[in-house]
């Protein structure tokens, strides 16, 4: 086994970063929202940085007998108020830099949720496409072998993320299990029902968006049944998104997967687009009007944008295209820092992904706890509870918002901020 503490730190700090790279957007987000929050700067540097970030190399036997390679990561950022949580993503593009800026989104989103868990991130460098199911199987079993020292119910729960799923997840809980020699499904979240895991996980976060959305329509004095929406990735996040508001009464009229953008200015059946658990990449098979290239969703002349796909879509670049005058951030990290000055001198209300789609690790939070009691919740409290948790957050970032003439991320960072410096002031500094 190859196991090292990766302590990268980067000497940019919170300055711009042209690349919008999640770790240099974190912390010049953390930058900003500091400013807003009688915090010791001491606590705001700590901040800055991972508690760890631990790669491992990962032997797999191919179907054909041969072997390979994978490098894997898990960073924790910092566990103040809880076990680490967060993500594991199978990617090409996974890497220590994404892990730790990812991570410390984690952080931010269970904080301005007051989830008592803490943020982690990580994954493999591996494309999923190119592995069948066993191969799936094997890596991932042996990837929990490398992290059984730091992953656990009370230290770091994995959840699943790009490239991951509900398999994947019984998979880690299997492995786990057997290694301690018994039954253990707090080890992770987002697992299928029958061996502990939550109804409703699987579209929380689509859920929560909806919800977030439903709320600034309301906020800025609008009706939602008169709104317009367009949502760039109709995958668990965005298709969930967009059905859950057509049902509410909001007219999509724009989805778009990587093949291309589908428009209907009547509204969309958003049931009969095909999502992508249901036909992966197929939005453009649905015989909508108007089809057009897949990037040409953020620029649809619509009142809100999701963008749920991946990060850093929305940059200095494309911004001034936007035509949509809310953001509900549906992926993680969608609008690099250099975009969001911009739609703030635009005066566009940019709803952030720590409060947006914060439903996954809320309704995560509902899965341990059912996990620890040993007692199953049903769709109805699970959906209540998760109603109860948004608004909450919601109006708590709203007071921010109104009070320090802020933007709507920087109030969700004063908001998780204030609560995560809070904690790490009050538990001081191991001597």
């Amino acid at each position: 086994m190859s196991m090292e503490n990766l302590g990268e730190s980067d000497t940019n700090g919170g300055e711009e970063d042209p690349n919008g790279s999640a770790l240099l957007t974190a912390r010049h987000q953390v930058e900003k929202a500091s400013q807003h929050v009688d915090i010791e700067p001491g606590v705001v540097e700590r901040l800055k940085n991972p508690t760890r970030v631990v790669q491992v190399t990962i032997p797999l036997e191919r179907d054909d007998g041969s072997i390979e390679t994978f490098t894997g990561y898990r960073a924790q950022h910092d566990d103040v108020r809880g076990p680490y949580k967060g993500g594991i993503r199978y990617h090409p593009e996974v890497s220590a830099k994404e892990s730790q800026g990812l991570a410390m989104w984690m952080t931010w989103k269970c904080a301005v949720m007051d989830i008592p868990f803490g943020g982690a991130k990580g994954g493999i460098v591996v494309d999923p496409s190119d592995l069948s199911q066993d191969e799936r199987e094997r890596l991932t079993r042996r990837f929990t072998e490398e992290l059984r020292n730091v992953i656990g119910p009370k230290k770091d729960i994995p959840a699943p993320d790009m490239g991951t799923d509900a398999q994947t997840m019984a998979w880690i809980m299997d492995a786990y299990s057997m290694q301690q020699g018994e039954t253990i499904p707090g080890v992770v979240t987002g697992k299928p029902p029958v061996i502990g895991g939550s109804k409703g996980r699987e579209e929380a976060p689509g859920r929560s968006v909806a919800i977030i959305t439903r709320e600034i329509v309301n906020y800025l004095d609008r009706e939602l049944e008169e709104t317009t929406v367009a949502v760039q990735g109709y995958g668990s996040v965005g298709a969930n998104a967009a059905r859950v508001l057509d049902d509410w009464g909001a007219n999509i009229v724009g989805v778009s997967d990587v093949n291309g953008t589908i428009v209907d200015s009547d509204g969309l059946d958003t049931y009969s687009v095909p999502s992508y658990n249901e036909n992966p990449n197929a939005v453009t098979t649905y015989g909508a009007p108007t089809q057009l290239p897949a990037n040409e969703i953020l620029q649809l002349d619509v009142d809100v944008l999701i963008p749920a796909a991946i990060g850093g879509v929305l940059t200095s670049d494309n911004a001034d295209m936007v035509q949509a005058d809310i953001i509900v951030e549906g992926a993680n990290g969608p609008t690099t820092t250099a975009a969001d000055k911009i739609f703030n001198e635009r005066n566009v209300s940019v709803i952030p992904d720590i409060l947006a789609n914060a439903g996954g690790v809320t309704v995560s939070y509902f899965e341990w706890l059912q996990d620890i009691n040993r007692r199953e919740w049903s769709i109805d409290r699970v959906h209540e509870e998760l109603e109860t948790h948004m608004l909450s957050s919601w109006e708590e970032v709203n007071t921010v918002y109104e009070e320090k003439d802020v933007t709507w991320r920087e109030a969700a960072y004063v908001v998780a901020l204030d609560r995560v410096g809070t904690a790490k002031s009050t538990r001081g500094l191991w001597p």
